[in-house]
């Protein structure tokens, strides 16, 4: 009897002739997670490893393209070999009351529904335990398939969504607020490679939370790239030049600017940011616009119709919260103006920054 994770996904099964690529990625992924070996059967991948438990569940838990997962028991396709295995997991259940569920994926000596009656009947005998089909305390889950038999009793939920690398690789601008780590999360959850871009007042503050930020976001993708941007010259040319309420809007335009340069040398698609409408001035319909007008890219935002308490629970979930509520002067609380333009125009926008591009070419050169 070997022990295997058995693990389910249910957006790749709807992939069609693409089907292969998707669960290719979700094996890669899982391999760099949790080592070991790894092998598919129809509509099921198993991985085993020499992994705790609990940290199988950590890791697995927040894996994109993941369902579910349980740690389950494989057999030969023999009846009584099943039912010897369905006993011992039973016994060792404290809970009285139980249901018997399989499914099949191969040939098999018996049907589904008959399955379930030998090994309800075998394990009520053998045990204090009853049948209970409507609200068993616990399930005993049977899967049959070409590769054996595998038996389990807990489902541990995943986050779904697609695999990493399987849509593409974006820029994600993280900074260091509660948004932006969840945006990035939501950008991975649809199968995103995220390289991380950090633009920083070195004179203000070092970065240290943001390398924090990354480590968690890590237990999500295990390798992220992460560029540093020291920001204090360029904001100090903004201030110099620019009327303090359209500030906000060309620190972002140069913001995207540098962005572009590091996602065609990482030969990314897209910038991921963390924009939610209406939260703050620069977060209008308008002023997104004319933002997005500063590079020949994408730029995706997860967040768009969040709001601020959803945002929280899951930056709660994901684990990045606690470390994003630690105070620190990133680059856009320094340059927030008491009465912002709302509903900026590009013509005028245009106009402002000329003076600030002029002065800066040199140092938007060096990315």
């Amino acid at each position: 009897m070997e022990k295997f994770v058995l693990i389910h996904y249910s957006e790749i099964a709807l992939k069609g002739k693409n089907r292969k690529f998707f669960e290719k990625k979700l094996m890669e992924n899982v391999r760099k997670v949790l080592g070991g070996r790894v092998f598919k059967a129809y509509g099921r991948i198993f991985a085993s490893c020499n992994l705790e438990e609990s940290e199988i569940k950590e890791k697995l838990g927040l894996l994109p393209g993941v369902a579910n997962f349980s740690f389950s028991y494989r057999v030969s396709n023999e009846i009584e070999k099943i039912k010897e295995t369905a006993l011992e997991i039973a016994k060792k259940s404290k809970e009285k009351s139980f249901k018997i569920e399989t499914r099949k994926s191969t040939e098999f000596e018996y049907g589904s529904q008959k399955v379930n009656e030998i090994i309800g009947k075998e394990v009520a005998e053998k045990t204090n335990k009853k049948v209970n089909l409507s609200n068993p305390e616990f399930t005993i889950y049977i899967e049959i398939t070409e590769q054996g038999s595998f038996i389990y009793r807990d489902k541990f939920s995943g986050i779904g969504g697609l695999p990493i690398g399987a849509t593409g690789k974006v820029v994600a601008l993280i900074s260091g607020g509660i948004d932006s780590p969840v945006a990035s999360f939501l950008a991975m959850k649809r199968g995103c490679e995220i390289v991380a871009l950090h633009f920083y007042n070195e004179n203000l503050s070092k970065p240290d939370k943001i390398y924090e930020i990354i480590e968690v976001l890590k237990k999500i993708q295990p390798k992220i790239k992460l560029h540093v941007i020291p920001f204090g010259k360029i904001q100090r040319k903004i201030i110099e030049n620019v009327d303090s309420r359209y500030r906000m809007i060309i620190y972002r335009r140069i913001m995207n600017r540098i962005a572009e340069k590091i996602a065609k040398k990482e030969k990314a698609k897209a910038i991921i940011t963390g924009d939610s409408l209406g939260q703050v001035a620069s977060q209008t319909l308008e002023n997104m616009k004319v933002i997005d007008e500063a590079t020949e890219l994408q730029v995706l935002r997860p967040l768009l119709c969040y709001n601020k308490d959803e945002i929280v629970l899951l930056a709660k979930k994901i684990g990045t919260y606690e470390i994003s509520i630690k105070e620190y002067l990133d680059c856009c609380s320094f340059m927030v103006a008491k009465h912002p333009i709302t509903k900026a125009k590009i013509e005028v926008v245009r106009e402002i920054e000329k003076p600030v591009l002029k002065d800066i070419n040199e140092i938007l050169s060096d990315f």
